[in-house]
């Protein structure tokens, strides 16, 4: 590849083998050169500095004739209604194709009898003890991305965690020793009242206890330069919070068309930012700069070794921007990339190609069975798409009494090890996480 960012059915060709996914019988894969500015340009971009993304999010959202008929249908069936209506859909699709329920699936194509240690135990994954607590603290969101599994936005201002789910979360962080790595997400996380608090008390107690922690900020870029944002990235830095970052592409008109008009310029600039303070460079270990990487259409991303190569080299050369991973996820048939599949007919298509790829090997680094994931209501998860389709864990709470089963809160439980009991909640969804090369918040897993 040049220096040039294709379209994500002619990256995958280059990347992917052919018989993984190819154009539909007719229809041409083009070849674009992204839209850059001069050489000469600031990247830096010193004059978008404490300027806002919302109103042109709102603009866009309020011109998306897409978007408008999906808040319609949500308005008149509800949010629930849509879920069951895409876990339909969904369903529907591999009924067609004779595929059956997930964990049936993975049982038939086990490679041997059960190990000891295995995941897999009478038709059902259980974890191990989880080291990895994400927290989704608020679904307010400067952006309002297609591929959103979350679906944020700027008008998702009522889900947001409260100052008590917080403070409970951080208790149950103390009483899991296990627990090295806190994932914060969103929407934009940073935009959350609870954001700082968070980062700011769990490092300090990790200190204190000479505890190794990982705190991770699921960040989108533009946020770095909205209003009152301005020294993010030195709170950042301070508290040696590891970034992790969306990029879908590295060129301008991918990423404007998946993520919204401007955001690419924007997104340059913070990458830069975070490169001055240390972030992803030699020498600044404890700065960890990760981008992710997910496909734009109804196909696998390609393997993710050989595209970090094309992402530092590109990256280095036309904006002299510096990282340390690439992680790739596949886009998760739900939600808006739900309804995009189901709009354009691909359901089916994308469900089978998910099923054709499955991989064995993905299944003991599912992203569910080390970790926890908790809403910002403090309901708890299996998995942050699990949260999206509001399947939570269900099992006995200590404040009901015994032999009472119902969805658990973080206020039900005293240590995340209290959940391994439980086994993990799986659907029809779960086969983007087996397929490929695997996929999770931590990128591939095979």
């Amino acid at each position: 590849m040049t220096g040039r960012c294709i379209l994500a059915a002619a990256v995958l060709a280059c990347h992917f083998s052919a018989d993984a996914f190819s154009a539909p019988p007719g229809q041409r894969v083009v070849a674009r050169t992204p839209t850059l500015l001069h050489s000469t340009t600031d990247w830096s971009r010193p004059d978008l500095e404490g300027t806002s993304l919302v109103d042109d999010t709102l603009q866009e959202m309020a011109s998306d004739a897409e978007f408008q008929e999906l808040s319609k249908k949500i308005a008149r069936i509800g949010v629930d209604g849509m879920t069951k209506e895409e876990r339909a859909t969904r369903r529907r699709a591999l009924d067609e194709i004779g595929v059956p329920n997930f964990m049936q699936f993975v049982a038939e194509h086990d490679d041997g009898p059960t190990a000891e240690g295995s995941p897999i135990k009478d038709k059902q994954l259980y974890r191990s003890r989880p080291n990895i607590l994400q927290l989704n603290i608020g679904l307010y969101c400067n952006q309002a991305c297609n591929h959103c599994h979350v679906e944020s936005s700027p008008l998702r201002k009522e889900e947001t965690m409260a100052a008590d789910v917080a403070a409970r979360c951080l208790e149950l962080l103390r009483n899991s020793p296990e627990v090295d790595t806190l994932d914060l997400t969103g929407g934009a996380p940073e935009l959350n009242a609870q954001f700082r608090f968070l980062v700011r008390l769990a490092r300090e107690w990790a200190k204190e206890n000479k505890r190794e922690l990982r705190i991770i900020d699921r960040c989108n870029l533009t946020v770095l330069l909205e209003p009152d944002q301005e020294d993010l990235v030195d709170f950042l830095k301070e508290n040696k919070v590891n970034v992790v970052a969306s990029l879908p592409c590295y060129g301008e008109d991918n990423v404007d068309a998946q993520r919204g008009r401007g955001v690419f310029q924007r997104s340059i600039a913070a990458l830069l930012k975070l490169n001055e303070a240390g972030y992803g460079t030699p020498g600044h270990p404890d700065l960890e700069l990760d981008l992710v990487y997910n496909p734009s259409g109804p196909f696998l991303p390609p393997p993710q070794a050989s595209l970090e190569g094309d992402y530092k080299r590109e990256l280095q050369e036309n904006f002299g921007i510096q990282f340390d991973n690439l992680l790739t996820i596949t886009n998760m048939p739900i939600k808006r990339f739900a309804d995009f599949l189901a709009k354009e007919g691909k359901m089916r298509e994308y469900m089978e190609l998910l099923v054709n790829n499955y991989n064995a090997q993905t299944v003991g680094g599912l992203m569910c069975l080390n970790t926890v994931s908790v809403g910002w209501d403090g309901t708890l998860y299996d998995c942050d798409f699990n949260q999206q389709l509001g399947m939570g864990v269900v099992g006995e709470s200590a404040t009901n009494g015994i032999g009472k089963k119902q969805k658990l809160s973080v206020f039900d439980i005293e240590t995340l090890a209290d959940l391994e009991k439980y086994a993990v909640r799986t659907d029809n969804h779960c086969f983007g996480c087996t397929a490929g090369s695997g996929s999770s918040c931590q990128g591939a897993t095979a």
